[in-house]
């Protein structure tokens, strides 16, 4: 692949995964992770070519102007991306694959003074969140997730999510979720709402309840489909008017107006009576 061709995959990662990117000049001149990587890439070439002490130097020159340290040495594929980038370190027996994201703070780290390989393996589509710790020579398998501030020690399976300290698997892939998570979606969009972090796999006891919800929807829905075919095989006319679908902006609206009350409760109360 091409020098062009290769930013112009970058750039359009960089707007897929992040959504306050606004053009193309702004990432060019305002995303430090971006240009880590590409000081990188000619680092790396002038460390394979045996050049160490220019490759070292032009490194450290990236580290201070991006915040971003990454030995010349690591290996890393196409469509990477740092957000936000700074405290970021990557090793010098990093090997990243395609399609991988790492926040700010992340570490692929050694545990070991000795020399061969003792940095981490991260396969495609791999994310990391913020200040999370990948220590040693483990491997994180395809689609791997970390959540922000965990140490990983240990390989990591593919399409699994890791938290904690030790890193813990808190979410594995099943038929069984997939399908779930599927059904809730497509209720979700039946109904007219967003139907982000809905998945059965999801800690977050909000998310999970509104996952039950979907789920006693589609079996209601099921059930009164159900008694509407039986009732128009008797002759009748039932149900054939669509659903409505929500708006998301009333509810806004509300909680907004809601917010504005209690705000004014707050600045009329006297803290001295």
């Amino acid at each position: 692949m091409g020098v062009i061709a290769r930013l112009k995959d970058d750039i359009a990662s960089i707007y897929h995964r992040d959504p306050a990117a606004n053009g193309t000049i702004e990432i060019l001149f305002n995303y430090p992770g971006m240009q880590a990587i590409w000081i990188h890439r000619v680092s790396n070439k002038l460390w394979v070519r045996n050049w160490r002490l220019s490759a070292r130097c032009l490194s450290t020159f990236s580290r201070w102007l991006t915040g971003v340290e990454i030995h010349p040495g690591a290996t890393i594929g196409d469509r990477f991306f740092i957000d936000h980038g700074m405290g970021v370190v990557i090793g010098e027996t990093a090997n990243i694959g395609n399609d991988c994201t790492l926040y700010h703070g992340v570490t692929l780290g050694g545990t070991t003074w000795q020399a061969g390989k003792r940095h981490p393996t991260l396969g495609n589509n791999v994310v990391i969140g913020a200040g999370a710790k990948i220590l040693g020579p483990i491997t994180m398998h395809d689609g791997a997730r970390v959540g922000s501030n965990s140490v990983v020690v240990k390989d990591v399976p593919a399409d699994t999510t890791v938290v904690g300290i030790p890193g813990r698997v808190v979410a594995t892939p099943s038929a069984q979720s997939k399908e779930t998570s599927q059904r809730r979606t497509e209720m979700a969009k039946k109904y007219g709402f967003d139907a982000y972090a809905v998945s059965p796999d999801n800690p977050d006891p909000v998310a999970n309840a509104i996952g039950q919800m979907l789920d006693h929807m589609h079996l209601m829905d099921s059930k009164v489909q159900e008694v509407c075919q039986a009732v128009q095989t008797l002759g009748g006319s039932v149900c054939t008017e669509k659903l409505p679908e929500l708006d998301v902006e009333d509810f806004s609206e509300a909680e907004l107006a809601a917010a504005q009350k209690r705000q004014k409760s707050l600045d009329e109360f006297d803290p001295i009576i």
